[in-house]
C-alpha cells in the first residue's frame, strides 16, 4: 500500500480523505448547485455514498489511475472540496477533475488546487498530458482551465444528458513542456 500525497500551497493543503470526511462530503457534494455542475455526483447525495467513495481511493492510487486529495484550508484545516487526477498510465495522461462546496465558490481555492495538482502529475507523476472538461453551462469551471494554463481543445454538442438535459462538453488540455515553459517564465 504505497502513501497517499499530501500537497500544500499558500493557504491550502491537499490531503488524502478519510472516513472522518464523510460526513462533510455528503453534505457538499450533495448541494444541488455542486451537483448541476458534474456528470458523477448523484442527487440526492444519500447516507453511505461518502464513505463508500472514500473507501475506494486507495486501491484506485495503489492501481496507478488515480489521485483523489481533499481540499483543506491550511488555517483550521476545513473541507472545501475534492480534486483528482483520473490517470491512464499507459498513455502518460490524466483527466483532472474538481469540485469546491458552495460556500468556497469565487475565492479562488480551485485555481489555487488545480495549480498544484499540475505540479505533482508533471513533476511528481511524470505524466505528458493533463486535461481537464466542463459542462458548456458551467463557465466558471473553464475559467480555472483557462487560469491554470490550459489551452482549449474544443466543445462537444450536446455530448451528454444530466437530469434529462443535453449538456455540452468543453475540453482543455495542457502538456508538461506547455506547463513548463510557464513555470520557467514566472516571476
Amino acid at each position: 500500500m504505497a502513501e497517499r500525497p499530501t500537497l500544500e500551497t499558500p493557504r491550502l493543503v491537499l490531503r488524502p480523505f478519510v472516513l472522518g470526511d464523510a460526513r462533510d462530503v455528503q453534505r457538499f457534494a450533495g448541494a444541488r448547485e455542486v451537483a448541476a455542475t458534474t456528470l458523477a455526483i448523484p442527487h440526492p447525495y444519500e447516507d453511505g455514498m461518502a464513505e463508500e467513495w472514500i473507501s475506494t481511493h486507495q486501491a484506485a492510487f495503489d492501481a496507478g489511475t488515480m489521485v483523489t486529495l481533499a481540499v483543506t484550508l491550511k488555517a483550521g484545516g476545513a473541507l472545501l472540496g475534492v480534486i483528482d487526477l483520473h490517470i491512464e498510465p499507459a498513455h502518460q495522461r490524466a483527466e483532472m477533475g474538481y469540485w469546491i462546496a458552495v460556500p468556497y465558490w469565487n475565492q479562488g481555492y480551485c485555481t489555487e488546487a488545480a495549480c498544484a495538482m499540475l505540479h505533482y502529475g508533471f513533476v511528481e507523476r511524470g505524466l505528458h498530458r493533463i486535461g481537464a472538461t466542463h459542462f458548456g453551462s458551467n463557465p466558471a469551471s473553464g475559467r480555472v482551465m483557462q487560469k491554470i494554463g490550459m489551452v482549449y481543445e474544443g466543445r462537444l454538442r450536446d455530448f451528454i444528458v444530466k437530469w434529462g438535459r443535453f449538456e455540452d462538453l468543453v475540453h482543455y488540455g495542457l502538456l508538461r513542456d506547455q506547463w513548463a515553459a510557464r513555470q520557467t517564465a514566472s516571476p
